[in-house]
């Protein structure tokens, strides 16, 4: 059997394997502040009506008391999963007054990190642990990078098709451990053609100079207050948002699962003598949780992570040595403004064709050379994108123009989008491939091009930009009536959040710092 995505795909057709994807499930979550009707970042309290941001299993927060974030269960259908997105935007709609939902990625004016309030969880120790690790954040890169939203994809392959190919791959072993092999070969490719998702989907080619306190990055200038790169994709992505080069020291192994878990947990374990100048508790007040390089795993910040349910109180990378990999989460997405879900079905649709594509292609170890240049294409794509001349590293050394190479992976996506149309019995993904082909060759289509020319066409700042979408998607939810039935179930998990946080905190006995101290003794 030939190596490759291509001959993977023939000789699972060969051997009649049809439709076995149809047991793949997606989940989403994805995040947006809460803004007034000015645009500026909302300083009251996550609503009552919301629920408890600890227990509510769909409507949270993220770093700020402003963020919230919405999550899905995990849905088979993606027309499912939209409409349960779709009700948790509706019911909030109604439930915030006459603030705003901000429809970008890059937040809205921004006034020091004064402005951008803590999310706060209440009083019990894993609430204080929530708040005290966000409260690391700030000492450690700002509240502003906080503020970014983007959408994270969740996505797990059917169990029927990973032990289909592992059959066609002839390998006996233990399926849980196969299982893991092919989630990393899948995240190493994702790490090397990912550049494809900010090219496409990104929608942050601009920036209120408010985020960077007026210092200008390198950037031109577009109206009195806003930065942007002409041809860039999504600054959420550069080295002024979540690759910021805060972490670029880290090693973070994608090998294989022991090698991630190994050198995570170095970093979680290892002191840092920056973060111990800052000190833990100082004055009585907790800063941090601890002075190690990353307070806990979540605070890395990549591309793409291997994921496991994890159970009460357990540490993600323990989760992982347990059970293995169990789904990916890809959190490569910006928010599209012209999407009053902040994402669509045909951007869902493409990302499952890439994740099929990067789990059957070839995907040899990562190196630290191929780590370098991978990182470099990145930065790259993020600030320069839709230039027509830039080129990329590829893993041979040489440079490639991105265009050209975007094409071979269209080429090459084409088996993985028939292997997901044999679950629907139409071409819906060849469709969608096709569609997102054409965007390629003319990136002008590409959100973050079609941001620029609308500012541009009306003279806007990106506030005004953002402003204007945003309340318009909030004018259009909050014109249709909320149906009964979805305000009583909403209303009725409110509640049952509320009263879960209640009994957690009525239940603690340890005192913080020996409840912390237990958490961190795992493993």
């Amino acid at each position: 059997m030939k190596r490759s995505a291509e001959g993977r795909v023939q000789h699972l057709q060969l051997n009649g394997e049809r439709g076995l994807l149809r047991g793949s499930r997606r989940g989403l979550e994805k995040e947006s502040l809460r803004v007034t009707s000015d645009g500026h970042i909302a300083r009251t309290p996550h609503p009552k009506a919301l629920g408890s941001a600890l227990t509510h299993p769909s409507i949270t927060t993220d770093y700020s008391e402003a963020l919230l974030e919405f999550v899905t269960p995990p849905y088979s259908d993606t027309a499912d999963l939209l409409d349960f997105l779709d009700g948790l935007h509706h019911y909030t709609y109604h439930h915030i007054g006459d603030e705003l939902l901000w429809a970008t990625s890059m937040p809205c004016i921004v006034g020091g990190d004064s402005s951008i309030p803590i999310a706060e969880y209440g009083c019990s120790n894993v609430g204080r642990m929530k708040h005290v690790y966000r409260r690391g954040l700030d000492w450690r890169y700002g509240r502003a990078m906080q503020a970014i939203s983007g959408i994270h994809f969740n996505y797990s392959l059917s169990e029927d098709f990973l032990a289909a190919v592992q059959a066609a791959e002839g390998d006996r072993g233990d399926f849980r451990t196969f299982r893991s092999e092919l989630y990393f070969r899948l995240i190493r490719n994702f790490q090397r053609f990912g550049w494809l998702v900010p090219f496409l989907h990104g929608a942050s080619p601009a920036i209120c100079k408010s985020f960077t306190g007026g210092q200008n990055l390198h950037f031109q200038e577009l109206g009195a207050h806003t930065f942007y790169e002409p041809w860039a994709t999504s600054l959420r992505m550069s080295d002024i948002g979540y690759k910021n080069k805060a972490q670029a020291a880290l090693s973070i192994s994608y090998n294989n699962l022991e090698e991630y878990v190994t050198s995570l947990r170095r970093a979680i374990t290892t002191p840092d003598p920056e973060y111990q100048r800052i000190g833990t508790r100082v004055d009585g007040e907790w800063r941090q949780l601890n002075t190690n390089v990353l307070q806990i795993e979540n605070e890395y910040y990549s591309f793409v992570r291997p994921k496991a349910a994890t159970r009460s109180g357990e540490q993600p990378t323990l989760a992982l040595r347990r059970a293995g990999v169990e789904y990916v989460e890809i959190r490569a997405l910006d928010l599209n403004p012209f999407e009053p879900l902040g994402v669509n079905a045909r951007q869902l649709a493409f990302m499952e064709i890439l994740l099929v594509y990067c789990l059957l292609e070839e995907s040899p170890p990562i190196d630290a050379r191929e780590r370098g240049w991978i990182n470099a294409n990145q930065g790259l794509v993020a600030r320069q994108g839709r230039d027509p001349r830039l080129t990329l590293h590829r893993g041979d050394g040489g440079r490639v123009r991105l265009l050209d190479w975007a094409a071979e992976l269209f080429d090459a996506m084409a088996g993985p989008a028939e292997l997901l149309d044999e679950v629907h019995g139409d071409h819906r993904y060849r469709d969608v491939l096709a569609e997102y082909r054409r965007c390629a060759e003319d990136p002008g289509c590409t959100p973050s091009a079609r941001v620029l020319a609308e500012m541009q066409d009306r003279g806007e700042e990106f506030v005004q930009f953002a402003l204007r979408v945003s309340r318009a998607h909030a004018a259009a939810f909050r014109r249709r009536e909320l149906p009964e039935d979805l305000r009583q179930r909403l209303a009725a998990e409110a509640r049952a959040s509320l009263e879960a946080q209640r009994e957690i905190e009525a239940a603690d006995t340890l005192p913080f710092e020996a409840y912390l101290q237990r958490y961190f003794a795992q493993g």
